[in-house]
């Protein structure tokens, strides 16, 4: 799990805020960048982030920023598409299956290269897999894809044949980087963190990184999609979206995302600056520990053992106000709580109806809780069962608005059904400390959904617990329930959509009915950009949909330049083309998405961080920013 930093609190008028003078990364330039005149000679996408990055090293990295920069640098078998985020040809140019879909074939595509110019061929994704079903550690990821494989083999340079244990509908929804063998075999501990230059296949290359300031990357000229319209990519980190949004006014960076309401309605008015309102593919939660323990049944960590009980955890989700949240916390620019599965993915969303609803009613929790027994003390705070007074900690990431902004509510909330909250807001490195161990009652935390809802899913079964090293695999709330895990497996070997879908929506009902997560709400991606440096971006999905953060690396493969337009599309293979496309900054106002800053100045991508580190040794997971 995840984390981040600093005293939760009300956040201060954005208005106010982005007129003060910049804080620049260590490193980086005070002075406005020079957009339209050097943008024709070295061009450069400077995107500031807010995020610490877990890890760099594909097998580990879960995180928000993290994966957004891996997916840039590393290919995959299929992408999701840009247009309507289908899966779509990639490094494997085309496949078939066993007619009991227990064996695929994937045929590569030939002529691809590696950044150090040697061939892409069957044995790297063969080594890849092979290491995730052999290494514990490098399963951290991406192993719920692999759990239910029985070999992997290149039968040549160009073919790759896997063998399933059952059926697996996600053969074609694989979001797992394929690395080089010629790099990788040669490390002695997979879970390290990688040598730069990178070795990669993707559109860029990440060539430097600095602690503390910044990651680079530089463009792959040959990539087989088509080149990219810049030099490299810069990814610049600040410790808060104040100081993001001051870089972007003055033009020290280009591209930013996760704006708060207030600051993305100020900078509306900006004649320099293009807004994206989309719709995301994130939800937000409180996760409730109902007994960590490890996979195999360990327990783990220091949570209040009065949670185990279900009939308190419904009670704590039926005082949650998702609507307040939405309007005070997102001004209004999100949807309410329903389901696991984001709205965005229409086929897979689900809402609760009838006696299962739970309404926010104050008066029905406080009932709840007297009728299963825990008794008010003479301050007003409840007793467990052994007498002690029912009180939580609320980990929280510092400097998140969900976090600051709505813990006050949650605690307040609350308060109101006998439950004394103490609000502790952490760094990114603390939560994800905390998380992973176990050693928290309730939490703030929320993921980026893929179109195949697989990988979420798996997060809350009793096999993507971890290790007692907190590795292995990557939880979310520590569920472990055999019916949950039935249902999982039932939609994993399903291929008729519609009964997957139906699998799936049974499997958010009995998430909801556990209530080991309280699903806050999904706020919308709000980004901006500077119009005077870029022409536009190639948004997931082209219609109205984000610039960062996609599922893919359409955003920044196709980042256009002002003067070097048009703004390119890709076709259902995943071809540069251009069209008509809702992708400049006429239609951007419209829609957007949770992205990151990008600056263009010469090919490529850096990352800098402000006021804080940027790379992890470890394994950082942000529980309110992971993928």
């Amino acid at each position: 799990m995840r984390s981040r930093r600093a005293a939760l609190g009300i956040t201060l008028l954005v208005s106010a805020l982005v007129t003060l003078p910049l804080a620049a990364p260590a490193g980086a330039s005070t002075a406005p960048a020079p957009h339209a005149a050097s943008v024709q000679q070295h061009k450069i996408l400077k995107i500031g982030v807010t995020q610490e990055i877990d890890s760099l090293n594909p097998f580990i990295s879960i995180t928000r920023t993290g994966t957004d920069i891996l997916r840039t640098a590393f290919d995959y078998l299929t992408v999701y598409s840009q247009k309507d985020q289908t899966p779509t040809k990639s490094l494997a140019e085309s496949w078939e299956t066993s007619d009991d879909k227990l064996t695929w074939t994937f045929h590569m595509r030939k002529g691809v290269k590696w950044s150090d110019g040697e061939p892409v061929t069957a044995k790297d994704p063969a080594f890849t897999f092979n290491k995730m079903l052999t290494d514990e550690t490098a399963a951290t990821a991406n192993g719920s894809y692999t759990k239910q494989w029985e070999s992997v083999e290149a039968t040549d340079d160009n073919t790759l044949v896997i063998k399933t244990k059952v059926p697996q509908a996600t053969m074609l929804a694989l979001d797992i980087p394929i690395v080089p063998e010629h790099i990788w075999s040669k490390m002695s501990d997979i879970g390290a963190e990688p040598q730069f230059p990178m070795v990669g296949s993707g559109p860029y290359t990440v060539t430097e990184f600095k602690e503390a300031q910044f990651v680079k990357m530089k463009a792959n000229k040959n990539y087989w999609r088509g080149a990219p319209k810049v030099d490299e990519v810069h990814f610049i980190y600040y410790r808060n979206a104040d100081a993001a949004v001051t870089a972007l006014q003055s033009g020290q960076v280009d591209l930013i995302n996760r704006l708060t309401p207030t600051q993305f309605d100020a900078l509306k008015g900006n004649p320099d600056i293009v807004t994206n309102n989309a719709q995301n593919r994130r939800f937000n939660e409180i996760v409730i520990n109902p007994g960590a323990a490890t996979s195999d049944g360990k327990a783990i960590g220091n949570g209040n053992p009065a949670l185990k009980d279900v009939k308190l955890r419904q009670a704590i989700a039926t005082a949650i106000d998702s609507k307040t949240l939405v309007d005070k916390v997102w001004g209004g620019y999100g949807e309410e709580g329903q389901g696991y599965i984001p709205p965005v993915f229409a086929d897979y969303a689900w809402k609760p109806s009838g006696d299962e609803k739970r309404s926010f009613d104050i008066d029905k929790a406080n009932q709840m809780l007297d009728d299963a027994g825990y008794k008010k003390g003479a301050d007003g705070i409840r007793l467990d069962k052994t007498g002690k007074p029912l009180n939580l900690r609320l980990l929280a990431h510092a400097e998140a608005n969900l976090d600051e902004t709505g813990g006050p509510f949650i605690k307040g909330w609350l308060k109101d059904i006998g439950i004394n909250v103490a609000l502790q807001p952490r760094s990114d490195d603390q939560v994800n400390e905390d998380t992973t161990r176990g050693d928290f009652d309730i939490a703030f935390s929320g993921w980026n959904a893929n179109p195949d809802p697989d990988y979420v899913l798996s997060l809350q079964t009793c096999g993507n617990r971890p290790n007692a090293q907190g590795q292995g695999a990557t939880p979310d709330s520590f569920l472990c329930d055999k019916e949950y895990d039935d249902l999982y497996a039932d939609q994993l070997q399903e291929f008729d959509p519609a009964k997957r879908a139906d699998i799936v929506k049974k499997m958010q009902a009995r998430l909801y009915d556990q209530a080991t997560l309280v699903i806050l709400g999904y706020d919308n991606a709000l980004e901006a950009y500077r119009k005077d440096a870029f022409e536009g971006f190639p948004k997931q999905p082209a219609d109205n949909g984000v610039i960062m953060n996609q599922q893919g690396y359409w955003g920044y493969l196709g980042a256009t330049p002002k003067g070097a337009g048009p703004v390119p599309t890709f076709d259902e293979n995943g071809m540069m083309t251009t069209s008509d496309a809702d992708t400049t900054e006429a239609a951007a106002d419209s829609g957007g998405n949770t992205g990151l800053i990008l600056g263009i100045v010469g090919g490529v991508v850096v990352i800098l961080l402000v006021g804080g580190l940027l790379f992890a040794r470890g394994r950082r997971k942000t529980a309110e920013d992971r993928e």
